[in-house]
């Protein structure tokens, strides 16, 4: 059984259009299907017009406003009830699957995908150092932090703030019981309740995506983003939940994991 995508989808602007034109049939090669969480404020655009047209494509309406966190987690929650339990659903982000569906890591990402067997997952995808040297430093430095933590409280290195992660339907709707923030650490929440479980793969197509998704020059963005303090606060606005999460989940009985409370 091929594996699924699954990813939170927001493109106003429309310049996934063009992209899914491109990298379609590769992903029909590799994919079963796409799951993509769609806000309300982007269900009538061109973009969204044509992914109905494609039943490669199934497409969860999302509410208004709804927080970042509960975007991810609406769309895991659905595509692990919708898919077979067995069926491996790879869990991750619009802009990084365009750059490396259209970059020269498309063979790289497509082999990693092809090779990986149901008996491996849960898998997360870590960044390399290779990966880690094209993003900002203060990237690294903040969403190392929470890496660093972890390996404190628990004797595991993991990225908490993870790009892509490969895990079995069944595992993720057990998991997605269990969730209950509503920012960007529920995906440290998903991670923490696969601990001892999650396996990891570095590589290299895990590169920073943003220069290809703005059409900028890498180094002038990089120090952009280095310099930038609301880029700093941008990163401490999910670095700091996540902290909190690992530490919450740590002071808890390992027989009883209590995540977020709701809230």
């Amino acid at each position: 059984m091929l594996p699924a995508l699954v990813t939170p989808f927001h493109d106003p602007a429309g310049s996934m259009l063009g992209i899914f034109d491109e990298v379609l049939p590769d992903l029909k090669q590799h994919f079963t299907r796409m799951f993509l969480g769609v806000p309300a404020a982007d269900w009538q655009t061109e973009t969204v017009q044509y992914l109905q047209a494609d039943d490669f494509f199934t497409l969860l309406h999302l509410e208004h406003g709804l927080p970042l966190g509960d975007r991810f987690a609406s769309i895991y929650r659905y595509a692990s009830s919708a898919a077979d339990p067995q069926q491996v659903l790879h869990l991750c982000c619009l802009d990084r699957l365009a750059f490396v569906m259209c970059t020269q890591h498309r063979e790289a990402f497509l082999t990693d995908v092809d090779a990986l067997r149901v008996e491996d997952t849960p898998l997360l995808y870590h960044r390399s150092k290779t990966a880690w040297d094209t993003h900002p430093q203060n990237y690294f430095t903040l969403e190392g932090f929470i890496t660093s933590v972890g390996e404190t409280l628990f004797g595991k290195s993991l990225d908490y703030a993870w790009c892509h992660f490969a895990v079995r339907a069944g595992q993720l709707r057990e998991v997605m019981a269990l969730v209950r923030n509503h920012d960007l650490s529920v995906l440290a929440e998903i991670l923490l309740a696969l601990h001892d479980q999650v396996k990891v793969k570095n590589v290299d197509w895990l590169a920073w995506e943003d220069p290809f998704i703005f059409s900028r020059d890498a180094a002038e963005l990089k120090y952009e983003r280095e310099n930038s303090l609301e880029e700093v606060q941008k990163r401490l606005a999910y670095v700091l939940p996540m902290v909190e999460t690992l530490v919450k989940f740590a002071k808890s009985d390992a027989n009883q994991p209590i995540f977020g409370n709701d809230r």
